[in-house]
């Protein structure tokens, strides 16, 4: 099983004013999962989407503002976000501090079965 040093690892393009590292990368060992780091500017965010998968984000700093299945909520550090499968979700850094953020998916490639309701795919995909 790898150690990861997150200082090491390689920045995936992904959104303006939007940085992601992925944790797990194909050939690492894992086969099933898909962890990434993110930090995000005020204003950043991603575009209401879903996904086949679950998603978890846990919100390390800062505030997001979450729209959840229509329904939309502030949410700051030291809560997970807990989005099944198929539910619409997306989120935008607000106040005036970005976000840090750790996303895990239960599977390898979750962007392969996201399907944008709202803009455009990240660059990275």
């Amino acid at each position: 099983m790898p150690i990861v040093e997150h200082d090491s690892l390689t920045e995936t393009p992904w959104r303006p004013n939007y940085r992601k590292w992925d944790v797990t990368a194909p050939g690492d060992g894992t086969t099933a999962s898909n962890l990434s780091i993110g930090e995000a500017a005020p204003g950043a965010g991603a575009p209401v989407h879903t996904h086949r998968t679950d998603e978890l984000i846990v919100l390390l700093e800062g505030e997001l503002e979450v729209t959840l299945d229509g329904e939309v909520m502030t949410v700051g550090p030291n809560h997970t976000l807990v989005i099944p499968p198929n539910v619409p979700h997306g989120f935008t850094v607000v106040g005036e501090s970005g976000a840090r953020m750790l996303t895990f998916f239960p599977t390898a490639e979750p962007f392969a079965h996201t399907t944008y309701l709202e803009g455009e795919p990240p660059a990275g995909v």
